[in-house]
């Protein structure tokens, strides 16, 4: 092999190093706690399992206060909520029609607190994320 002229097998190594670091940064920044008055999070209420959509209210030190989109509050510690991360295609649980029964579905639309869901049993509706929750 000419001087200065790489392997495939090295040129391979390099571009993996690469990718595993970029992967590496990616997660990392989808793990980073929310910490911003402002900041739109899930939150886990009550410690029910289910994770809510919010806003930051109030920080101090560890503890956090989140209005929901439902419009209920909480104040509760720094570790039980998570960055906002429901997108087109997430599975989540709606409250359908408003109606107090809770349905599967995914998320087929996104503006703000209005989404569209399509459910697993075949019915869709355009919903507010306060009446949505994943797990």
């Amino acid at each position: 092999m000419r001087a200065g002229v790489k392997s495939r097998g090295d040129i391979l190594t390099r571009h993996l190093s690469v990718l595993l670091a970029a992967g590496a940064i990616l997660a990392s920044a989808g793990m980073a706690s929310a910490q911003t008055k402002g900041d739109w999070v899930l939150g886990n209420y009550k410690g029910s399992g289910y994770w809510f959509a919010g806003v930051i209210e109030k920080i101090e030190g560890d503890t956090i206060t989140v209005r929901y989109d439902d419009n209920e509050r909480e104040t509760t510690s720094l570790g039980k909520v998570r960055p906002y991360d429901w997108m087109i295609g997430s599975k989540v649980e709606c409250n359908f029609k408003g109606a107090g029964e809770w349905y599967k579905g995914k998320i087929t639309s996104l503006a703000g607190e209005k989404v569209g869901i399509a459910y697993d049993d075949g019915d869709k509706e355009t919903t507010k994320t306060g009446l949505c929750r994943s797990k």
